[in-house]
């Protein structure tokens, strides 16, 4: 697996924040807290539809943008996202670069819990450890980066995610990773169109691997939509849910932004 340099301080990051976290609460613990945790709500089916769906996120910064909000309140924004028509939400739980935390997490799945729709943790998941984490603390979904993992790892993980109901969506940039991700039996495909070496954004990306992904799989674009007139085209050719965040954070209504994302 090749890693560009900045993935690499992101991924080290990580690996020190993994360690630290299951000093402090065992394995053991997290599973038993997952047991008791209700079952999740459906990622999948809630992508499903005539209309493209959209998966709002929140998130407080970015390497690539910096701060993105100075009040932030993500359980305040989640609840926007819902009652303005998001299928599902979003959260930034890693901390050096993005500023996010499980806290937000907790407090996402608080404020949505009436609407009964999917949180999903987006954060650099390197350890099977991660999932129950993200369980326990009201995930009913977790991200996989393709770029960030090995095949075997890969693998792991998703079989990991399954015994605990937590859907995964497998993220890729370019054709390989998409060959990885079948290969594994990926359900949910997200296309970042942001490539992680440059962070410079390819907003057709997700139109040029389509034809490649068998019928049956949700698909998600991400990254470099901000309008109804991004969404067309990628309604036309059949992708199913639009996962969006720096558009979200930006707007000057996120009302008003939330319902034009999800009304096409």
């Amino acid at each position: 697996m090749a890693e560009d340099t900045f993935l690499q301080k992101i991924l080290s990051s990580k690996r020190k924040e993994i360690v630290s976290h299951q000093d402090t609460i065992p394995l053991t613990e997290l599973e038993a807290q997952v047991k008791t945790t209700p079952f999740p709500f459906n990622l999948s089916g809630a992508l499903m539809g005539e209309k493209v769906r959209l998966i709002a996120e929140v998130k407080k910064a970015s390497p690539s943008k910096g701060l993105l909000a100075t009040k932030y309140d993500p359980a305040l924004l989640a609840s926007t996202y819902c009652e303005n028509g998001a299928a599902a939400v979003s959260v930034l739980t890693e901390t050096d670069f993005f500023q996010g935390s499980l806290a937000h997490l907790r407090q996402v799945k608080a404020s949505t819990e009436k609407h009964r729709i999917p949180i999903l943790r987006k954060d650099f998941l390197l350890d099977p450890y991660q999932l129950f984490e993200a369980r326990a603390n009201g995930a009913d979904a977790a991200l996989l980066i393709v770029a960030a993992l090995d095949e075997t790892l890969l693998g792991e993980m998703l079989s990991v995610a399954k015994s605990i109901w937590l859907q995964c969506v497998v993220e890729v940039h370019n054709y390989a990773e998409l060959e990885i991700a079948l290969k594994y039996g990926a359900e949910i495909i997200g296309i970042n169109n942001r490539d992680l070496k440059t962070f410079e954004v390819n907003t057709n990306l997700a139109i040029e691997l389509r034809p490649y992904i068998p019928a049956g799989k949700i698909i998600i674009a991400e990254s470099g939509i901000s309008s109804s007139a991004d969404v067309s085209p990628l309604k036309k050719q059949g992708i199913n849910a639009i996962l969006v965040g720096e558009a979200l954070m930006k707007a000057d209504n996120i009302a008003l932004k939330v319902q034009e994302l999800s009304g096409v």
